[in-house]
């Protein structure tokens, strides 16, 4: 099977930081490094690592085209990117030496998908594929429209978070993921508990306590495995990727999300976003310690 991701591409810009600035404050980084990023580009990656089949939906501009090269390096099918001639989104990431960060993003052309692009790319679908998107792109509803009807398995990761635009695709959706601080603002904003919603699957990381699962059988509580983190930044892209590979491959929801939460704790001993991501001979190495 394969999984659709509409996705954000990023350039990442990472500043490590002796703490993360307060308003007006002027700090020095120690180091700043480049890399492959974007919630999108992310799952993709982690996905890929994960040993699933992979294509991306999304489109990087004509002034940086190496993190589409990158994603092909590591396995994405890369076809159904698109180059435009405006700007390749970018992210400045500031990391201060507990691994807490703190993100300033430009969408650049990620906001610029055409739906006849989504529509090209998810012709190629068949039943029972996963399609995941995200917050940093457009093409949300049109996307989940189109796999709902072919008859994909629709996976919404609800960030960066708006109510709204969980509204407006809640009908289509199979599987929800979101954080914990999400979660309560979706109860909040939709004044009613998740395990109301007309969502088969919800899951709701909890960072450094794990997860949990709702589901029609009712709740289940998962925990995190304990590391030293050095760099959360895309840890839960991590998660999500390796959690969605491990259900294309047929995995139960409590061995993918097993899965999902090595790949994460690896992860987060880690600096970086998808240049690091671990891939699932490590996960797998991890298991049998």
């Amino acid at each position: 099977m394969t999984i659709y991701n509409l996705g954000s591409i990023n350039v990442d810009l990472f500043y490590q930081v002796p703490h993360l600035p307060t308003p007006g404050e002027t700090l020095a980084a120690r180091e700043v490094t480049e890399g492959l990023g974007g919630k999108g580009a992310n799952m993709s990656v982690a996905a890929a690592r994960a040993a699933a089949r992979v294509c991306h939906i999304g489109s990087v501009g004509a002034d940086r085209i190496w993190p589409r090269d990158r994603l092909l390096e590591y396995g994405v099918d890369t076809r159904h990117i698109a180059t435009d001639e405006g700007q390749t989104g970018t992210a400045v990431i500031a990391v201060d030496p507990d691994g807490e960060n703190l993100i300033l993003l430009n969408a650049g052309v990620n906001a610029h998908i055409a739906d006849s692009a989504i529509s090209a790319a998810l012709s190629e679908a068949q039943t029972g594929d996963i399609l995941v998107f995200q917050n940093e792109t457009n093409g949300q509803l049109h996307a989940a429209e189109t796999a709902k009807k072919m008859g994909l398995r629709v996976c919404y990761a609800a960030a960066p978070f708006e109510v709204s635009a969980v509204q407006g695709v809640l009908n289509h959706l199979d599987l929800l993921i979101l954080n914990e601080v999400e979660a309560a603002q979706l109860e909040a904003g939709l004044d009613m508990p998740l395990r109301d919603l007309p969502v088969a699957d919800i899951l709701v990381t909890l960072g450094a306590k794990g997860c949990r699962w709702l589901s029609a059988a009712g709740e289940k509580t998962f925990d995190a495995i304990p590391v030293d983190a050095v760099d959360t930044t895309g840890a839960g892209d991590t998660f999500t990727g390796f959690w969605l590979a491990g259900l294309d491959r047929g995995m139960p929801m409590e061995q993918a999300i097993g899965q999902a939460t090595i790949a994460a704790a690896l992860m987060v001993m880690r600096h970086g976003t998808a240049d690091v991501i671990p891939d699932l001979l490590e996960v797998q190495e991890f298991m049998q310690r």
